[in-house]
């Protein structure tokens, strides 16, 4: 009877450790790491079976899973227009609970839905929407526990794709990209009654999302803007330190990332960035800035909605056209490129996620990838069909949705559909 208890224990803690939930954006901890084991090592055959599909609305948000439960918003345009907040079963995609609202887009360019993923923390789901309605909701339930007309309150300078920046829980502190007026860029609430606790910066929001960034006591959220990047105290809001930057468009899209002390950005119009921090990330400095001709003839790299991952010495990412590009770090020069991991298309896009030594990716054309990223070049190991691209989005048909990989499977959805799909070795 011991042996029987001690193995039931042993094949639990073997459960838990070897199963990852992915309740924020890029993950947990929003660095695109995925570090669950028994997973494919190479497709089956070129199309991925699905375990579960469920009907939806339009929209960018990628869809996020927490305790058994997967979330994601959409829009419905007709009879009337609105703005949804769905959860569903994990296993099954039973849908437990919707939340409606009225939401007409006004002056916001590629009206297809909501951007930021609902995050999920301590039992509560948060949602913001494109113009800027933001809730808090019983995870289990979707009970409201606040919400707050951003637009409203705050008088948003509009960005021109809406309000997209997926907030930052950390602690007691929710951290939004507002795009207010009167130096509320970027707020920081109490997460548990919506309270302002700091406000800063004038800048017009982007669409990139903050990060924490800790060192020796001191956290630091970076925030990039339409108009700077930026590293303010976690406390207080006070800038420790900032780089005035007007990205093309305000495409301030694709995550900050933080390696060896440095961050690196990139936009599509403007080229490339890195900084290196101080000793206790309150000080930085410009290591170097690049940017081409036009957003035919870059430099570096351009990237769009990808945000770049950094292996060792080398970044990786997307170019304005779907070029894939090795950078050396240090200088920004250009390694190799490559353009067989997405077809070439103004805007192309390929979503990155991590798993030890083999980069996952999830392109435009709804293929997922198995690779191995290098100096020595791109290596193709498997890649399979998950999702059809559709045209809400984009008219070329595409799908810029990030994906959620949790307990073995993928979850990605379009305009149409949100669906599921085991990608563990059997």
């Amino acid at each position: 009877m011991r042996l029987l208890l001690i193995t039931i224990v042993f094949l639990c803690c073997t459960q838990i450790a070897f199963s990852q939930d992915w309740p924020d954006w890029r993950g947990a901890n929003r660095d695109g790491i995925w570090t669950e084991s028994g997973l494919v090592d190479k497709f089956k055959s070129d199309t991925i079976p699905v375990k579960w599909r469920v009907p939806i609305g339009s929209g960018y948000s990628g869809p996020t899973v927490a305790n058994g439960k997967v979330y994601v918003t959409d829009r419905i345009e007709k009879p009337e227009a609105i703005e949804r907040v769905l959860c569903f079963d994990e296993q099954s995609g039973k849908q437990i609970w919707e939340y409606k609202y009225d939401c007409d887009y006004v002056g916001v360019g590629y009206p297809a839905g909501p951007r930021a993923s609902v995050i999920i923390n301590n039992g509560k789901a948060y949602s913001l929407g494109t113009m800027g309605h933001f809730f808090c909701f019983d995870a289990a339930t979707g009970e409201v526990l606040w919400q707050k007309d951003l637009n409203t309150e705050y008088e948003i300078v509009m960005p021109i794709w809406g309000i997209a920046s997926t907030p930052l829980i950390v602690d007691e502190k929710i951290i939004v990209h507002v795009s207010g007026s009167n130096n509320a860029s970027i707020v920081a609430f109490n997460k548990n009654t919506g309270n302002e606790i700091w406000r800063n910066l004038d800048d017009r929001a982007g669409y990139s999302a903050p990060i924490l960034i800790e060192k020796d006591g001191k956290q630091i959220v970076v925030n990039w803007t339409e108009h700077s990047l930026s590293g303010l105290s976690l406390e207080t809001g006070e800038v420790h330190w900032r780089f005035p930057w007007k990205t093309g468009s305000g495409m301030s899209i694709a995550t900050p990332v933080l390696h060896a002390d440095h961050i690196f950005v990139s936009a599509f119009y403007s080229g490339s960035l890195l900084i290196k921090l101080g000793n206790d990330y309150t000080t930085a400095e410009k290591v170097w800035q690049r940017s081409g001709e036009s957003e035919r003839k870059t430099d570096a790299i351009h990237c769009v909605m990808n945000t770049p991952i950094i292996l060792g010495e080398y970044i990786y990412g997307v170019d304005s056209y779907g070029e894939l590009r090795c950078l050396e770090f240090a200088t920004g020069d250009r390694i190799w490129e490559d353009q067989t991991a997405v077809k070439r298309n103004r805007w192309a896009n390929i979503h990155f996620v991590q798993k030890e030594d083999k980069t996952w990716m999830f392109n435009e054309q709804g293929e997922l990838l198995i690779t191995e990223l290098s100096p020595e070049g791109f290596k193709e190991i498997s890649r399979a069909f998950l999702i059809e691209p559709t045209k809400k989005q984009h008219p070329r048909g595409v799908n810029w949705t990030h994906p959620a990989f949790a307990n073995k499977c993928v979850f990605i959805r379009n305009d149409k559909e949100l669906i599921c799909a085991d990608l563990s070795a059997k």
